[in-house]
């Protein structure tokens, strides 16, 4: 069974290790200034108390397979938010649970008075980059907002 819930404290080391499991699977962990090395991603339960902020975590039976949030980064334009922290373990991709937690996202942000979603990517994420492109998210040729992930070059946005 497939759940979908918010964040919460004890899903912490999980959702670390789910995260930089697929950075080292698409062999991005060696990009400095990314999440993989961010200092947050041992504790998303705490960063996605801020308001106007959220995490959805998918589940499989009693399994944490995978995340995707809502986040107002520093920095961005008035009415933007980032679309953060969307990753999915291996051997659940292509069932449509990815589609799902995004538009979970996407939805919360609108939710949240949104009016378009900022993120930031990487090459070796193309599948991903895709997608982002499919759901109407299109190329920047600066970042904006300050994530402090300086290793993406890859930035999108999507009007809400």
């Amino acid at each position: 069974m497939i759940t979908y819930r918010p964040i919460e404290e004890k899903d912490n080391k999980t959702l670390a290790l789910l995260i930089r499991n697929v950075f080292e699977e698409f062999g991005a962990h060696l990009h400095r200034g990314t999440i993989y090395t961010d200092p947050t991603t041992d504790n998303l339960f705490d960063l996605f108390r801020k308001e106007d902020s959220i995490c959805w975590v998918v589940k499989k039976n009693d399994t944490i397979i995978g995340c995707c949030g809502i986040y107002p980064t520093r920095g961005l334009p008035d009415g933007c938010a980032e679309l953060v922290k969307f990753y999915l373990a291996k051997d659940q991709r292509g069932r449509g649970i990815g589609k799902k937690i995004l538009n979970l996202s996407i939805d919360s942000a609108k939710d949240f008075g949104y009016s378009s979603l900022y993120l930031e990517s990487l090459p070796e994420f193309s599948n991903a980059v895709a997608m982002y492109e499919r759901y109407g998210f299109k190329p920047l040729s600066k970042p904006l907002g300050d994530s402090g992930h300086f290793g993406c070059n890859i930035w999108m946005v999507k009007q809400l």
